[in-house]
């Protein structure tokens, strides 16, 4: 029963981001609405974290399961990936560094901050 309440917390924030996404025109998908909107319940202390925690730490352990049908719509786009496949990747290698180089500096921030208050 504990998954389960923990589950419903999770999708009621998800589906309030869906709602998010449908009432607000910005470009941003209902996701990322739904992860800041929990982000803010969590900091805020309407949610605590062990009220979700043990739900959200499956899910992340089986997410790579959720890239199996990605891989197989690419599987099925082949024909039309060919001719762009170069442009592709070196920009999948290009943005994936950017994004390990910014993700280490925003750690080594953070620790650093922590560091001080300390």
């Amino acid at each position: 029963m504990k998954y389960l309440k923990e589950f419903a917390i999770i999708l009621a924030v998800t589906c309030v981001g869906e709602v998010l996404k449908f009432l607000l025109p910005l470009p941003v998908p209902a996701s990322i609405y739904g992860l800041v909107l929990m982000l803010v319940l969590l900091i805020s202390g309407v949610v605590r974290l062990d009220a979700v925690q043990s739900t959200a730490s499956f899910l992340i352990e089986i997410m790579p399961v959720m890239f199996i049908p990605a891989g197989v719509g690419l599987l099925t786009a082949w024909p039309s990936l060919r001719s762009v496949l170069l442009p592709v990747l070196v920009i999948t290698v290009v943005t994936t560094f950017i994004v390990m180089a910014v993700t280490g500096k925003v750690t080594d921030f953070m620790i650093g901050r922590s560091k001080k208050h300390e």
